[in-house]
């Protein structure tokens, strides 16, 4: 696969989210030796779930995270950063608290970014990831 330039494209998964085709992006592309996971809200399917628990919003992001990874054959334990933007700071325990579990063993650099939105008003947050695995975007 070429992209514009011409340019050999790495591996590129999709979650086929409503808003990949509209927006233009994958849910997870591989390049070179690192994996860059958009940003993952607490979708499940195309549904929306778990209105108004920040917790709960953060661990299915997470998980959406995990799914994301697993096509590419990395896993959390291969994540060397992440950000959670989130749309309010004073939740920042609930948010920290699923991360933490998820990557408590992992210890990533990562940032917790306040944001004044997300695409949906009831999206509590979004995670995104970037992970480390040497040779991962290679062609297979």
């Amino acid at each position: 696969m070429t992209g514009e330039s011409g340019s050999r494209v790495t591996r590129r998964v999709s979650s086929e989210a409503v808003w990949e085709p509209i927006v233009g992006y994958s849910r997870a592309v591989a390049a070179g030796d690192f994996v860059f996971v958009t940003g993952c809200t607490s979708i499940d399917g195309a549904e929306f779930v778990h209105p108004g628990d920040a917790y709960a919003q953060t661990s299915q992001a997470i998980a959406n995270v995990r799914a994301a990874l697993a096509k590419l054959g990395v896993g959390l334990g291969d994540v060397v950063r992440t950000r959670m933007f989130v749309t309010d700071m004073s939740r920042w325990e609930e948010y920290g608290r699923a991360h933490g579990e998820a990557f408590g063993g992992v210890l990533p650099a990562t940032s917790m970014i306040g944001v004044s939105a997300l695409i949906d008003p009831r999206m509590l947050v979004e995670v995104e990831a970037v992970a480390y695995k040497p040779g991962v975007g290679a062609a297979q």
